[in-house]
């Protein structure tokens, strides 16, 4: 089955800089974390795609106008929690996918520390669930 990982950010500044002010070294030790990660997934048949995302200060909201053009809101850098990136994964059972997320929640951050940022995992659904249809 198919989940996606989510990794959600408390703060814009709790990723590699802002108001926690994380030291180079922090930062890629960070990277070298995520990549690491990444590789093992790779390796073990099971990572079907992953992606950072642009901080909240990029972001926009999009609705569809009375004539059906785009309205823009936003920028929101004051988000209180923000999804930072993801992970969609191919793997046997619910379990497995907490293993990951656990592993990519424990992400060194200043000093080393484990992050134990949230993970959220959802199954990816490929169609309507069947008692719908």
């Amino acid at each position: 089955m198919k989940y996606i990982l989510m990794m959600n950010a408390m703060t814009a500044g709790s990723l590699y800089g802002g108001a926690s002010g994380w030291q180079k070294k922090d930062i890629l030790a960070h990277i070298a974390f995520m990549k690491s990660l990444t590789q093992s997934l790779v390796e073990s048949g099971e990572l079907v795609s992953t992606e950072g995302l642009a901080l909240p200060d990029q972001a926009r909201i999009v609705r569809a106008g009375k004539d059906g053009a785009p309205i823009k809101d936003g920028v929101f850098p004051e988000s209180k929690e923000f999804l930072a990136g993801f992970w969609i994964v191919d793997v046997d059972s619910l379990e497995r996918a907490f293993q990951i997320a656990a592993r990519a929640s424990a992400a060194p951050g200043p000093g080393g520390v484990p992050l134990n940022m949230p993970i959220e995992v959802r199954q990816v659904m490929s169609g309507p669930p069947e008692e719908l249809l």
